[in-house]
């Protein structure tokens, strides 16, 4: 039970909950994240995400339509001054299933990546394969991560800026060899929100000592820039995310989306429509000029350029 001092904070603290308790719900549904009978493995680091996922799910598994197992796995890296006791204890006392995996990563990614690189990109890997290994192994039908919605809108400038690709995190995904689903619950849930959350639940945060603390990394100075403009201009992250939302292969450039090439002109006549060209229909009541043509070719074929005169 969390100790309010004011009622005003009790008040808070229950429109924040519910309030990632709907995000995190309607994500579930518009993706279909979880359904009947599902496994669902909750990736837990020991960081404000994972802690505040775990939460949100149990008490969302109480209410939800559909009955769905719930197992915590965490990955012991074995990343210096890392406290192997506090997540067991802590999931002990919530009553939660759980497994902690022990796998030297540490030591891989400090002896394979060079002084002064990122450990990012290897570490991701690695810990990536045993977690999909694992959740074959107990027989999870779900992987669930503890990425927000800020994540995704870094994740889409990263690639943008230093990939040269137009891709983000999906809040659900189907691994390349088809055995695994990994999704993402907490997609629609700003960090901020969740940032407070976890110091009101008073999660004991685990710090990250292998990537988080590297200096001048290229997700760092997103974040940063991402940070800049949402308090120059409020609101710009949702924006972002909604285009995330609303793609429109269209108004790209990239062909294997869109059939740019086999674009053909339809003016068959349609019901309704006006026509300008009509001799019944006054332009000069309507405040038109009247256009003239003229051909011309600029190398890809003649085409008519409309002068209004």
């Amino acid at each position: 039970m969390i100790d309010f001092d004011t009622r005003k904070q009790r008040l808070e603290f229950n429109k924040l909950q519910k309030r990632l308790r709907r995000n995190v719900g309607k994500a579930i549904a518009d993706f279909n994240m979880i359904e009947e009978g599902d496994k669902v493995m909750v990736c837990l680091s020991g960081g404000k995400d994972s802690y505040g996922m775990l939460d949100i799910l149990l008490g969302l598994q109480k209410t939800a339509p559909v009955s769905f197992e719930l197992v915590a796995v965490n990955l012991d890296q074995k990343q210096p001054g890392f406290p192997p006791e506090v997540l067991p204890r802590y999931l002990t006392e919530l009553g939660v299933p759980f497994h902690i995996l022990e796998k030297d990563t540490y030591s891989v990614v400090t002896e394979l990546i060079p002084e002064g690189k990122t450990y990012c990109s290897l570490c991701s890997r690695l810990r990536r394969g045993t977690l999909y290994g694992f959740a074959e192994q107990i027989g999870a039908t779900r992987i669930a991560l503890g990425h927000h919605r800020d994540d995704m809108i870094e994740t889409l400038f990263l690639n943008m800026f230093y990939g040269g690709k137009l891709k983000s995190m999906p809040p659900k995904l189907l691994s390349d060899d088809k055995q695994n689903m990994v999704i993402r619950p907490l997609a629609y849930c700003k960090e901020s929100d969740l940032e407070r959350y976890a110091i009101a639940k008073q999660f004991p945060i685990i710090p990250c000592n292998l990537c988080g603390s590297q200096d001048g990394l290229q997700r760092k100075v997103i974040k940063d820039m991402l940070q800049t403009w949402e308090k120059e201009h409020p609101g710009r992250l949702e924006t972002i995310f909604s285009a995330i939302q609303s793609v429109e292969p269209s108004q790209l450039a990239d062909v294997s989306l869109f059939d740019f090439t086999d674009l053909k002109l339809d003016r068959s006549p349609r019901i309704g429509a006006v026509n300008l060209w009509d001799a019944d229909i006054s332009l000069t009541r309507c405040n038109l000029k009247v256009p003239s043509l003229v051909s011309t070719n600029h190398g890809f074929g003649l085409y008519t350029v409309c002068h209004f005169s």
